[in-house]
């Protein structure tokens, strides 16, 4: 099998679950717990949290673990926004993942007003569009750092610094950038920012969200007081080392993953039956091509592909048997029947050349 959706999930990494094993065996006590066992799990839990902080350039007590991208999303978008004093307007892109869409419609379903600010055909925001957006009332801006479905990176920087002249909290969805971009929370001049383990190569359900500690929040989980009552639960240590494990490791290369992605690219594009990459061109994630094929079933695609041993998805597994077409796409300007023929296509340094020009190679037959 030729597995290349790991923009939907990533195999685990064995350098994770060695570090993750004591955890799970010798020292799995409860962190809160007085005793040798909880000791040794606190002290896990809270090296974990400095190694993620180190990677963020960020401070331990400013990490919260959490049970993933969705929770910490959805912690960010309404946390930030119920506790800021400034006003009920928040400002999301069309393309965002919808845990950030989501929570924001049920901030509008409390009576904050949301705009949501048009990309161009390559999925972009434009700085100029969000600074006419912000208005003295707007408590809080969410935009992502890459999209899933495209792979188009957006101008973070310039897009915070909009914000931040304003005086407007700024969070991002990192979850598809991390171990692949820039994460230093200060030069990035972010507010706030999502990650997903999964993503990295960490088992299912461990997520971080920092948010600057000069920036007040409301936590979604009440209970215990865990995490400096910020995300009450017992803590999961095993996936807090697992993530800060992971965002360590990184993707690989991503210079040597983009000179794949781009010859795999070439040789999609080079059949002549009209596909077309979607996103941007070049600013997009290294190990990300994604094409829609005009007359075609994506989900078509997708089976005889899987048929043939090559694994990939028709967009965010979120939306998986929905009939809808891609809301980035239709956001970016295809049509509803060109927006149901894409195809995406994602994955890290382990996957090696000849296995992307097989897969060319399977879909070029496929097409013929």
């Amino acid at each position: 099998m030729i597995y290349l959706d790991h923009a939907a999930t990533s195999p685990v990494r064995r350098e994770v679950l060695e570090a993750m094993w004591p955890y799970l065996t010798r020292d799995f006590g409860n962190p809160a717990s007085h005793h040798d066992v909880g000791a040794a799990a606190r002290h896990g839990l809270e090296e974990a949290r400095r190694r993620v902080a180190v990677m963020l350039g960020a401070r331990p007590n400013e990490i919260t673990f959490c049970s993933g991208g969705t929770e910490s999303d959805n912690t960010a978008v309404k946390g930030i926004a119920l506790a800021e004093p400034r006003g009920r307007h928040v400002v999301v892109s069309a393309v965002e993942h919808p845990a950030v869409l989501e929570s924001a419609a049920w901030l509008g379903r409390l009576g904050f007003e949301v705009t949501v600010l048009p990309v161009d055909a390559d999925g972009v925001v434009a700085p100029a569009v969000l600074a006419a957006a912000l208005r003295d009332d707007t408590t809080l801006v969410s935009i992502q750092y890459a999209n899933n479905e495209v792979g188009t990176i957006q101008p973070i920087s310039e897009l915070a610094a909009a914000a931040a002249e304003r005086g407007v909290p700024f969070h991002t969805d990192a979850v598809q950038a991390a171990g692949w971009l820039d994460l230093d929370v200060g030069r990035l001049g972010v507010t706030g920012l999502s990650i997903s383990g999964h993503k990295l190569g960490t088992p299912k359900g461990i997520g971080v969200l920092w948010v600057d500690r000069r920036r007040s929040w409301e936590p979604l989980v009440h209970g215990g007081g865990q995490q400096d009552d910020r995300r009450s639960g017992t803590e999961d240590v095993a996936g807090a080392v697992a993530i800060a494990t992971a965002l360590e490791l990184g993707h690989g290369d991503p210079d040597t993953v983009a000179r794949r992605r781009d010859r795999f690219t070439a040789s999609i594009l080079g059949v002549g039956d009209g596909a077309a990459l979607t996103g941007h061109a070049h600013n997009r994630l290294p190990g990300h091509a994604s094409f829609v094929f005009p007359g075609r079933s994506g989900e078509s695609l997708l089976v005889d592909l899987e048929a043939r041993g090559v694994v990939c998805s028709s967009g965010s597994a979120c939306a998986a048997g929905s009939d809808e077409p891609s809301h980035v796409l239709t956001a970016m300007g295809f049509d509803r029947e060109t927006a149901q023929s894409a195809v995406r296509f994602t994955f890290d340094a382990s996957c090696a050349e000849e296995d992307l020009e097989r897969a060319a190679d399977e879909l070029t037959a496929i097409r013929a």
